[in-house]
């Protein structure tokens, strides 16, 4: 059973939510909350395995609770995924950064939202390449100075590679079919470069490789 918590300050988004999650075999509404603080006791009480999170809210935002929540090593397995009415929020970026698994519109169609939270809950993330698109363009804009990931050392030659491909939004599929690979030589290869660089997901790495300056080689 999939354990869902609904973080919304709008009584009516957690009751459509609630109605649509509860209805679904293998999914299980364990609480609401109508703030950020609240929201994360109910979090901390009940240890989801998805979180669905407002990005503004009173009393603390969706950003500061997905701070406290990635900085909480018993927290380490919930995955938190941001409600934003516009797919392009000004927040995307630095929710990405701070562990977000991903983002979903408030008018995303119910099979998607259902679909959306098994994804996350089975390690997977949510980004969509409008998205990934707009954080590419936000840290070309902003980002001054590249921070490199502390353990990027630790990668191979292929696994540094391939993490730069990863930066640029495109799939295991597409990162195969440029670099003559097969996919699953593509996701062995993320697969271990997630753990050495300590990424709770393909969203985070994104955040990670672009952060750190990587850049696919293009050349013929």
């Amino acid at each position: 059973m999939i354990q869902v918590a609904l973080i919304d300050d709008q009584a009516l988004v957690r009751v459509g939510l609630s109605t649509l999650i509860g209805s679904e075999d293998g999914l299980e509404v364990v609480g609401e909350a109508a703030d950020g603080r609240s929201g994360l006791a109910l979090i901390r009480r009940t240890r989801p395995d998805v979180v669905l999170c407002d990005i503004r809210m009173p009393v603390l935002d969706g950003l500061g609770l997905l701070e406290q929540v990635s900085a909480d090593a018993a927290l380490a397995d919930v995955r938190v995924v941001m409600l934003t009415t516009f797919e392009l929020d000004e927040y995307v970026f630095e929710a990405l950064r701070l562990g977000a698994s991903g983002f979903l519109l408030k008018d995303a169609e119910p099979t998607a939202l259902l679909e959306a939270v098994r994804v996350v809950a089975d390690g997977g993330s949510l980004l969509a390449p409008s998205v990934t698109r707009r954080v590419i363009e936000h840290f070309g804009q902003t980002a001054r100075s590249t921070r490199v990931h502390p353990e990027l050392h630790r990668l191979t030659e292929r696994e540094r590679e391939m993490v730069a491909w990863v930066g640029t939004g495109q799939s295991n599929q597409e990162i195969a079919a440029q670099q003559f690979l097969s996919p699953d030589t593509v996701r062995t290869h993320v697969s271990r470069a997630m753990v050495k660089l300590h990424a709770r997901d393909r969203a985070q790495l994104v955040v990670f490789a672009l952060e750190s300056g990587l850049r696919p080689d293009t050349r013929d």
